[in-house]
């Protein structure tokens, strides 16, 4: 099918048949179907889907500017590992939310959700080097724990993360202990919107980094740098989130 001006249009996801839930195909900005994974599409694409090159790009841009920044400014320390391990975690992390936001089928969200898991798994474990690393170092030269801003952020998202991680996994692995898997899915709305609240506060922990000391006196990544590449990474994200899967 072409639109007046020539160019194809994608063919709609659902029919006159389904039982009028076009809606939830609806994201939050944009038409039904715009951030849909499409049947037998690959799953990857999911990534990229609409809005999502943009926060790829952004999380991209993250990674890229703390890594450099670290390697560009030696010696490499233990302390060295804390950006490195927090920056890869939160790329893991936006990539779990990419790929399972588009699903709205049965089988895509079964592949999606685990795919979502595996991410997070991985995501926990490079989050947690990067605590570690960060507590060891306070420990092992007295340092104070809650020095700064970004201090104090820090060991709330931590405790957020994981309850975010617990909750999820449990409802994945362990759904009776919801009371059967019937109940377990009543919680995801929940799991979903506390997730999308814990990216914003993970991003202004980290662009509270940037006021630390030892990114003012070593590292140098600009605040409005940091600020634009969150920004993006919101633009990216946002507009995909499915309304009805919040339960709106």
């Amino acid at each position: 099918m072409s639109s007046a001006t020539g160019i194809p249009q994608h063919p709609p996801i659902d029919n006159p048949d389904d039982g009028g839930e076009q809606g939830d195909l609806e994201p939050l900005l944009g038409r039904p179907g715009d951030a849909s994974q499409r049947e037998n599409a690959p799953i990857v694409k999911n990534l990229v889907l609409g809005t999502g090159i943009i926060a790829e790009a952004a999380a991209a841009l993250l990674v890229a500017s703390v890594w450099a920044a670290v390697f560009l400014h030696p010696p490499l320390i233990l302390f060295s590992v804390h950006p490195l391990a927090q920056s890869a975690g939160l790329l893991l992390l936006v990539q779990s939310i990419l790929v399972v936001q588009p699903t709205h089928t049965g089988k895509q969200k079964e592949v999606g959700a685990k795919i979502h898991a595996g991410l997070n798994v991985l995501g926990f474990l490079v989050f947690a080097v990067g605590i570690i690393s960060i507590e060891y170092n306070k420990i092992a030269n007295h340092g104070a724990h809650f020095h700064s801003a970004h201090g104090y952020l820090g060991v709330a998202a931590s405790f957020w993360l994981l309850a975010q991680y617990a909750v999820g996994f449990t409802m994945f692995a362990i759904p009776a202990l919801y009371g059967g898997e019937a109940n377990a899915k009543k919680v995801w709305k929940y799991h979903r919107s506390s997730g999308y609240a814990l990216l914003l506060f993970l991003s202004a922990t980290v662009i509270t980094a940037t006021q630390t000391d030892y990114n003012l006196n070593v590292l140098n990544i600009k605040l409005w740098a940091t600020i634009v590449t969150f920004a993006l990474l919101v633009i990216g994200v946002f507009p995909r989130i499915k309304k009805h899967k919040l339960g709106l």
